[in-house]
């Protein structure tokens, strides 16, 4: 039997907005897990936070002796203050695993201790052609890529004064646009589209009281750019585990920014068989337009929590988007499958 979910587009894609332009840099999420524990507050749904930051709401299902957890991270790519050179110019270290050609040029902002922020532009110290003779083919590094604060401080002492200090983070400017044409450019959509998927499919059973066939948690984690992001605080009833996430775009794969993208092996293995297969089932059923992938160098929360020890079940699925770590795109077509197989899935039996 076909099911059907009013998934709403506009709502979706005001909330990616806002959730993309609060910056969550893995380390620094306070801001936006605050965000994401008043949604659920407003949603009457019941949740906890996990030591390590992260926010796990749960729906009640028909079934409460086997459970589901799906997740999806709202931690993104960033960066920390390394150094202050004697010009006043800072040094980076990256948090996470892109590299520096994805942020030349981009605007940015340094979180000071106190909460404030002072902005700047990240730029390769030899980019003047005028001057530099290897502005074009000068290697970007960590010794070369330097951030041009938006203040008139030119020593090490300057920037102290303005209360930057070594530690600091460094985010970078989201750049959001919703063109008519249907697609969604801005920095963070991994992993920030399928939690806006994940948040508008809680809403939906908060706000409909459609019933669940089994218990079912919702984990937005905030360390999945490092590596360790939903891998702990699994409830023990848990046996499938689905992180919703990113298909990756390019040469030799089959994801596109149009449909749904099921994971079938990353760089840590295969994922479980049969859960694999029932999500293929479902998206055949419900005629939702998929692509089954492998992504060669990727690794999701659901591969960090088998890699943890915990006996589950585990697949992969989420919206196609374009040029991942980098300025990323996808399309609300690719969305709106997302969103339906995620209905079609949380509706459906356990896998045995």
């Amino acid at each position: 039997m076909k099911v059907t979910y009013q998934w709403n587009q506009n709502e979706t894609i005001n909330l990616l907005k806002e959730l993309v332009e609060i910056p969550s840099p893995s380390g620094y999420t306070m801001d936006v897990m605050a965000k994401i524990r008043t949604l659920f507050e407003q949603w009457n749904v019941e949740y906890k936070t996990t030591h390590k930051g992260a926010v796990i709401a749960t729906i009640q299902g028909e079934n409460n002796q086997q459970h589901r957890l799906l997740t999806a991270h709202v931690d993104t790519l960033g960066a920390m203050v390394k150094e202050i050179k004697p010009s006043g110019r800072l040094k980076l270290s990256l948090v996470g695993g892109f590299k520096f050609n994805a942020i030349e040029g981009e605007n940015c902002l340094v979180h000071k201790a106190d909460g404030s922020t002072v902005s700047g532009t990240i730029l390769l110290h030899q980019t003047t052609v005028h001057v530099y003779k290897d502005a074009g083919s000068a290697e970007r590094n960590a010794d070369n890529m330097e951030v041009r604060l938006d203040e008139k401080a030119f020593s090490q002492e300057q920037v102290r004064n303005l209360g930057i200090e070594v530690g600091d983070f460094v985010s970078f400017q989201p750049r959001f646009e919703a063109t008519a044409s249907g697609y969604i450019k801005s920095r963070h959509l991994d992993d920030k589209a399928s939690t806006a998927l994940l948040l508008q499919l809680v809403k939906h059973f908060s706000e409909t009281q459609e019933k669940l066939p089994y218990t079912t948690h919702f984990y937005i984690s905030n360390n999945e750019e490092i590596g360790y992001g939903g891998n702990s605080s699994i409830p023990e009833e848990t046996q499938e585990y689905i992180a919703v996430d990113m298909g990756a775009i390019g040469d030799g794969q089959e994801s596109d920014e149009y449909t749904v993208s099921i994971c079938a092996k990353d760089s840590s293995g295969p994922y479980h068989y049969g859960l694999t297969r029932h999500l293929i089932s479902l998206a055949k059923e419900q005629s939702i337009d998929y692509k089954v992938d492998i992504y060669p160098y990727y690794g999701s929360d659901a591969s960090a929590a088998i890699s943890a020890g915990h006996d589950v079940k585990h697949a992969l699925f989420g919206p196609g988007i374009e040029a991942s770590h980098s300025y990323e795109r996808t399309h609300t077509d690719s969305l709106k499958a997302a969103a339906a197989l995620l209905h079609a899935y949380v509706l459906s039996p356990l896998v045995s």
